[in-house]
């Protein structure tokens, strides 16, 4: 009696292989929600980073603005340790009680500080000083803030990014900057690329 050979045949999700005898998984429906949850989350992520990368690169540049580091918990919890601070010109008569500021702690000395206004003192001569006070402190600060030591009032802040900040900057700044956003650029491209590509691979597969 002669065995009779079988042969596996196509079907839903089987495959056969070279010899025709092995099936192999093709892509399953599944593959189709999957993908695109798995690039949705990939786009997602680099859209946040280039939305990071304006607020704190950009957006300063543009403005005219400075960024400073919060190196300490006075300011807690509005303010983390960590935080860069967008801080903007302002006239310093339009600064209001409960507004944030960064000032130098002493007049002509780059060491700066950042805290809230509480009060206001006017010197002879009709000067208007500003009483501060960190958010987390129990005191106010030992000396009010004269209008030459005034360098802004906060616009906005990025928690955790001044330690980007602290070691990106100067002249090692305008070097990482345009580095940067290339590689995000070229990122956001080969995305997009490599999913048309796959898309486009998935029915000729399937079929």
């Amino acid at each position: 009696m002669t065995q009779r050979e079988t042969t596996a045949t196509p079907q839903d999700g089987v495959f056969p292989s070279g010899d025709g005898t092995t099936p192999i998984d093709a892509p399953t429906k599944h593959d189709g929600w999957f993908f695109w949850v798995r690039r949705g989350l990939s786009l997602g992520l680099l859209g946040l980073v280039v939305i990071v990368a304006l607020a704190a690169v950009v957006v300063p540049l543009v403005t005219g603005s400075q960024t400073y580091t919060i190196a300490g918990g006075s300011m807690e919890p509005r303010l983390p340790l960590g935080s860069l601070v967008v801080v903007q010109d302002v006239d310093p008569s339009d600064i209001a009680l409960g507004d944030v500021i960064t000032f130098q702690l002493a007049s002509g000395q780059p060491t700066v500080a950042t805290h809230r206004v509480v009060g206001f003192e006017d010197a002879a001569g009709g000067e208007r000083r500003y009483i501060t006070k960190g958010d987390a402190n129990g005191s106010e600060d030992g000396s009010p803030v004269r209008v030459e030591q005034l360098r802004g009032r906060v616009w906005y802040s990025i928690p955790l990014l001044g330690y980007v900040n602290a070691v990106v900057s100067g002249s090692t700044r305008a070097v990482v900057v345009p580095l940067a956003a290339a590689a995000l650029l070229g990122y956001g491209a080969w995305m997009i690329i490599s999913g048309l590509r796959a898309r486009r691979r998935q029915p000729s597969a399937s079929g």
